[in-house]
């Protein structure tokens, strides 16, 4: 995942979104699972990312989901933690806590099992926006693990970006 986090194309985009939201005068949150931190961490590997970057969440177990971000337990025992409700709960508990203005929240199988009927791997719900505009969307994402990860995070830098401009 290095090679992802330094790559030019990622860091280009990192650059991208940290100039439209210093020009808003936003900071961003990013709650993860299935991606365990790699938003955050590509977000942070460009210099100058303190000045929009507020925080960001590892909820990788329900538990966390529930306890960090307020996911409801009953929501995540109806849906399942790989969900769109999930997701967008999990972008709005971001939101609430850190007091960013934008959030991104994912949550998905990245394999090699982890599958469940509707849910192969691959299955990533990702939600992202502002406090009471939250979006949500269903990826399905080939490749093996690494693969998937990291499609996610470009999907999720490609939403933000769009949400942060002015």
């Amino acid at each position: 995942m290095e090679g992802l986090i330094e790559s030019p194309d990622m860091q280009d985009r990192v650059r991208s979104l940290g100039d439209a939201l210093r020009q808003r005068g936003w900071r961003m949150a990013s709650a993860e699972s299935c991606t365990g931190g790699l938003i955050a961490a590509v977000c942070t590997a460009v210099a100058g990312s303190s000045d929009w970057f507020e925080r960001g969440w590892v909820t990788y177990s329900n538990a966390a989901k529930h306890q960090d971000l307020g996911v409801g337990e009953a929501l995540i025992a109806s849906y399942g933690a790989v969900s769109e409700p999930v997701a967008r709960a999990m972008a709005q508990g971001a939101l609430q806590r850190s007091g960013a203005q934008l959030a991104v929240a994912v949550t998905g199988i990245a394999g090699p099992g982890g599958a469940v009927p509707g849910k192969p791997v691959g299955t990533v719900w990702l939600a992202w926006g502002t406090d009471g505009q939250v979006q949500a969307e269903r990826l399905q994402l080939d490749g093996d693990r690494a693969a998937v990860r990291a499609g996610t995070v470009h999907a999720a830098l490609a939403r933000l970006l769009q949400a942060a401009q002015p």
